[in-house]
């Protein structure tokens, strides 16, 4: 598996644009079920995976409904994921080749398309090497897609991280301010955390806290 090969056809930024597309439903949030004791060291299900995603984030954000959103967040199989590109078919042949499993995505924010946002993409693979493939290739992608400044070891984020900083809104990307990104993996887990918020500060503090807490509620690597 090489870089560049099209990982996910710029998936925050599918989602971040989707974000404002919401369904009329009971409640504009979900509360908190708290903090999981003990992860297993995989998952067979995306039910199993969902215990394992943050609840929360560091912002205080409101968390959006999982099925507010078209199409639904929450539980994510590998057709749904090769969904998200122009050519689903190809998609799908790069992901199974990455050895993906099942996923699972939040959000958080107003659900407006304006403000502060948050997402959380949690992929489980088959092998190490295939989470850390795709998490690189995903970066990379975003980075060529956003045009934006992409480290790697970056200081504030754990290592096997990439993070991405986009310093401008850009609208008709579905940014509606400044953002980060950031990519990492733990063991056959990958995470992808994107932030939209006031200034750059306050999205890569965001992005840093929410890996960190999305990391420590995994299996170590």
């Amino acid at each position: 598996m090489s870089a560049g090969r099209g990982a996910g056809a710029h998936r925050a930024a599918v989602l971040l644009a989707l974000v404002p597309v919401l369904i009329a439903v009971p409640g504009c949030a979900q509360e908190s079920e708290g903090a999981v004791d003990a992860a297993p060291a995989e998952t067979s299900t995306p039910g199993e995976l969902e215990r394992l995603v943050s609840d929360e984030v560091a912002s205080g954000l409101p968390r959006l409904p999982d099925d507010a959103i078209s199409p639904p967040a929450g539980a994510k199989r590998v057709e749904d994921v090769a969904a998200y590109s122009d050519d689903p078919a190809r998609e799908r042949a790069v992901l199974e080749d990455y050895g993906y499993r099942h996923g699972w995505e939040r959000f958080w924010g107003s659900g407006t398309g304006t403000g502060p946002q948050t997402g959380i993409f949690v992929d489980q693979f088959e092998q190490p090497g295939g989470a850390l493939a795709y998490a690189e290739d995903l970066a990379r992608n975003d980075a060529d897609h956003y045009g934006g400044l992409l480290s790697e070891g970056s200081p504030d984020l754990p290592s096997d991280c990439w993070r991405l900083v986009v310093d401008e809104p850009r609208p008709d990307q579905g940014l509606a301010g400044p953002a980060a990104f950031a990519w990492c993996t733990q063991g056959p887990f990958s995470v992808s955390v994107s932030a939209v918020a006031e200034s750059v500060d306050a999205a890569t503090e965001e992005v840093g806290a929410v890996v960190t807490d999305q990391l420590d509620r995994l299996p170590p690597g």
